[in-house]
């Protein structure tokens, strides 16, 4: 009788983050399986809305949250706070993210006007030499979109990863920085507040609303092969830190379960606990953007126009969000693989156009 155990020069394969099949010890991590043909089973680590098997070829996946961890501006400020992130009340927004910029000037530098772009590099400057883990410094990195003309756009990325845009009409340049910096700010500051710690009470409350939301079962939760159990599992193992901590690593689940690549692992035998373990310390790097937009290219000569519909789809979703204030890294992210896409198959038509 034969064995089922995989051999171990296979194993390490089995969790990248391609969609492909491993054939064999020398087989490529992508094989002649088209994505998206086959009915979807569950992912690894769902949605909350899908933590129950759909059919039929998969749509882009909705980001992994619960109400409990985005409840207000950004990263979530309770159930009462949750028409601040309404795009549709940008006034409200505004007058907040205003008052927080207000406090933190009032007892950092006293009363005055606030330099909002040299405060967010101050604050996490702050943080690291206060023994904050920050592997790659306190450095805050601003992103302009290309324009010439206004609105202008701008992100900010924080030193652990999460991403922040403008959200206010900016005439200029600098506008469009001092608005990122604002709510980055905002972001910041609130994220230091207890409330916005895993803990246990905190677990409970999410994996309970999890249960309620889905009709789960306690036996359900306690059960790491269950979407909700590994749900448990990754707040359990991210105890003691914060909600940008929290989501920064989400941020790689959700764009392998939006690639497909969590459907994937699973076809390849790979269990939910080794999927956590594996990218709960790995951070995104241009190896997994570059695998993704790969299978991006592969769709796109399988269907024509599945990139174009798909990048129209990611700038709205990106667009909405910075809007609205909350946090962009997700949706940023995916639109940076799309583009990264574009220019592989630009690369990759130009290389079969005949030679003169």
């Amino acid at each position: 009788m034969e064995s089922n155990v995989m051999p171990d020069s296979i194993r390490p394969h089995r969790l990248q983050p391609g969609i492909g099949f491993v054939s064999g010890p020398t087989g490529t991590l992508r094989s002649s399986l088209r994505p998206g043909v086959t009915v979807p089973i569950a992912p690894l680590l769902p949605s909350p809305a899908s933590f129950t098997a759909s059919s039929g070829p998969p749509p882009p996946p909705p980001p992994l949250q619960l109400h409990s961890l985005y409840g207000g501006v950004g990263m979530g400020l309770g159930p009462g706070a949750a028409g601040h992130c309404n795009p549709g009340n940008p006034a409200v927004l505004k007058e907040a993210v205003e008052a927080v910029v207000r406090s933190f000037a009032k007892h950092t530098q006293g009363y005055g006007r606030v330099n909002v772009v040299e405060a967010l590099q101050e604050f996490w400057q702050m943080k690291l030499t206060r023994g904050a883990d920050l592997p790659n410094g306190a450095l805050v990195v601003y992103e302009m979109v290309p324009s010439n003309s206004p609105p202008y756009v701008c992100y900010v990325s924080l030193p652990g990863g999460s991403c922040f845009g403008s959200f206010q009409f900016c005439p200029t340049k600098a506008e469009a920085r001092r608005s990122a910096a604002k709510i980055a700010l905002m972001n910041s500051v609130f994220n230091e507040h207890p409330s916005r710690r895993i803990t246990d009470d905190f677990i409970e409350k999410s994996v309970s609303e999890a249960l309620a939301s889905f009709n789960g079962n306690r036996e359900e939760a306690d059960n790491p092969n269950t979407g909700i159990g590994a749900f448990r599992f990754m707040l359990e193992s991210n105890k003691g830190k914060s909600m940008l901590e929290f989501q920064e690593l989400m941020t790689v689940f959700q764009l392998l379960h939006w690639n497909g690549s969590l459907k994937a692992m699973r076809e390849r035998q790979c269990s939910r606990q080794e999927v956590l373990a594996h990218y709960s310390h790995r951070a995104l790097d241009d190896d997994m953007r570059t695998q993704m937009a790969a299978d991006w290219v592969n769709r796109e000569q399988s269907v024509a126009g599945t990139i174009g519909q798909e990048l129209a789809v990611t700038e709205r979703e990106l667009e909405d969000a910075r809007l609205a204030g909350r946090e962009v890294r997700f949706y940023k992210e995916k639109k940076d693989i799309m583009m990264l896409a574009v220019g592989q198959l630009s690369a990759a038509n130009a290389a079969t156009l005949p030679s003169h």
